[in-house]
């Protein structure tokens, strides 16, 4: 049976309070037993978030969308990634073959409309593998964007609860934790990409102090699209 919470903000309230090991820890083995799972790129800051997962049961399912346009780079980092912290149920999602020979025939979609390009290779697939789980967890932080700047760690998206441990982390914090559990880092982040998606959409970041400005560069676009509000 699906988790119904309620008005969360009690929770909130704790969260804003606690540790990001200890929110993750609460989700997982109090509000969502066996129905939760993390959601992850494998890209230049998920280790963190997959080491704290890790540390409190590393047989939480790991959910990996393979858009099919990802660098070879991420594909050999997510396998080092996994065997490092020892994460034991990972799960390669992708689009459907169909969806891709209807939508994208000759794989140049994201050129023309990289909006329906997410769509079809990331938020349909997420949305299919998030059926069997009550709440997702995430690594987004409140600033990166304007649109994730008030974001709750706890909040429901319209098909389920999604969890943001380390919403109130800066990039300090990350690097931080990065050095003192000695991470392995992605192969793409000391040639300046701090925020790693499909290669179309991907560059060297644009301003130093913007992680996420290497992402649909020159482009109003600053969301794939699966954190976006869905309808109930």
């Amino acid at each position: 049976m699906a988790a119904q919470l309620g008005d969360i903000s009690a929770i909130n309230d704790r969260y804003e309070k606690a540790t990001a090991r200890e929110i993750i820890e609460h989700a997982a083995r109090e509000l969502f037993p066996q129905r939760i799972a993390v959601v992850s790129s494998f890209g230049a800051e998920s280790a963190v978030l997959l080491h704290l997962v890790a540390s409190v049961d590393p047989s939480i399912p790991v959910l990996f969308l393979d858009t099919l346009k990802l660098f070879g780079e991420t594909l050999r980092y997510r396998s080092r990634l996994q065997h490092f912290l020892g994460l034991e149920d990972v799960r390669v999602i992708g689009p459907r073959k169909r969806d891709l020979d209807s939508l994208d025939p000759d794989g140049t979609l994201s050129m023309r409309d990289p909006d329906a390009c997410c769509d079809v290779r990331k938020t349909a697939p997420l949305s299919r593998a998030l059926g069997g789980f009550d709440c997702w967890a995430t690594g987004r932080k409140r600033h990166q964007t304007a649109f994730r700047d008030s974001m709750p760690i706890l909040e429901h998206d319209g098909q389920s609860y999604k969890l943001n441990p380390l919403a109130g982390w800066t990039r300090a914090d990350v690097l931080d934790y990065f050095t003192a559990h000695n991470l392995p880092a992605h192969p793409l982040s000391k040639d300046g990409y701090h925020s790693i998606g499909c290669m179309p959409c991907t560059s060297k970041v644009v301003d130093e102090n913007d992680s996420r400005s290497g992402r649909w560069a020159g482009q109003a676009k600053t969301e794939c699209g699966i954190h976006l509000k869905k309808k109930p």
